[in-house]
This record gives C-alpha cells, sequence and structure tokens, in this order.
C-alpha cells in the first residue's frame, strides 16, 4: 500500500490533481477516525478531517518519502484536532448530548423504525461510555491513548506524529491508561 501512496505522491508532485484523490480515498476513513476520537462530534471530525487532507496535499512538497505518509498524515490531523480543542467554543449539533440526560441527543429523539439487536445496543452504549470518558482525559493523554488504542499505531509511530521522545509517549500512554482506569470504576 505504502509503495502505491509514493507512486502516487510523486504523480500530485508532477501536478496529477486526480492521483491525490486517490490518496484521499485510501485514508479517509481512518483520519476521520482519528479527528472522531479526539473530537468527539461528527461535524468537527469531518471538519478536521477535510482540513488534514487540504494541508497535507498544500504541502505535500514538503513530505519526505524516506517515511510512511500514514504517519504524517495522522500527524497532521492529530495537531489540528489538538488545537481546535485548545481553541472549542461551545458548539451545538443535533448529535450533542441534551442536557439532564444520560446519553441522548438530539438524533436519539427522532424515531428509528429499525430495531437494533440488544447486544448491538450494549456494545454501542460501552463504546460511548468510553468514549466519553477518553474524551474527559487532558489532552496530552487523549492524543496517545486514541493513537495507540483507538488506531492502534505501534509505539514509533505515536512518538512521529506527536514529536515527542519514545519515553514521554510511553509515560502519557501509561498516564492517560491509568487515569481512565480511574475514570471508568465511577461509571
Amino acid at each position: 500500500m505504502e509503495a502505491i501512496v509514493k507512486k502516487r505522491i510523486k504523480q500530485v508532485i508532477k501536478g496529477d490533481q486526480d492521483a491525490f484523490g486517490e490518496i484521499v480515498e485510501i485514508y479517509k476513513n481512518s483520519v476521520y477516525q482519528l479527528c472522531f476520537r479526539m473530537l468527539g462530534n461528527r461535524h468537527e471530525a469531518e471538519d478536521m478531517a477535510q482540513e488534514a487532507f487540504i494541508r497535507a496535499y498544500v504541502n505535500i512538497h514538503t513530505f519526505n518519502q524516506d517515511f510512511k505518509f500514514s504517519t504524517w498524515l495522522f500527524r497532521i490531523a492529530t495537531n489540528l484536532c489538538i488545537d481546535r480543542i485548545r481553541k472549542k467554543k461551545p458548539d451545538y449539533y443535533l448529535d450533542a448530548e441534551v442536557a439532564g440526560t444520560e446519553g441522548l441527543t438530539m438524533y436519539s429523539q427522532i424515531p428509528d423504525k429499525t430495531p437494533l439487536p440488544e447486544n448491538e445496543v450494549e456494545s454501542l452504549e460501552l463504546h460511548e461510555t468510553i468514549q466519553k470518558e477518553i474524551l474527559k482525559l487532558p489532552e496530552k493523554y487523549r492524543s496517545a491513548i486514541v493513537l495507540k488504542y483507538i488506531e492502534e499505531l505501534s509505539l514509533n509511530e505515536i512518538s512521529e506524529i506527536l514529536d515527542l521522545p519514545l519515553g514521554t509517549v510511553k509515560t502519557r500512554i501509561h498516564r492517560g491508561r491509568e487515569a481512565l482506569r480511574q475514570q471508568l470504576q465511577y461509571v
């Protein structure tokens, strides 16, 4: 896959815009998922994922082809999400939780004609609970936890994406995991 991506990157640098479209198709889901796990909001995740691809396209000439493109792209997306978290003002969307309810969103008020099987509901509730608790973590732990356990990246890739020494990454993952464990004990 990396060989295909690097070939497409060379085509983009030569001016072939369609080649970048192929790169987007390869990575769009994983970049969106990373952004969603960082931000917890579908609309913001879509915006940040799109912005990550725009920045990658504009700066493609700066990409060092000795490294994995996905690591570079995830680093761009992670940094954009961290910036968004730092600047965040309250936004209101249909998928935002309704005040005074336990996990209900405005979408949950719209009747769904297809009932979910019980085990899918339980799994969804568990994922929502964990996601909600991940969103409560400080940004430095949240990014490390999302990259390690949600995106399943190696410690070296996380180190490159966050531009941190390997030891710091390990510490943040450990502390983030401990903080998450503490939070989940009271849920």
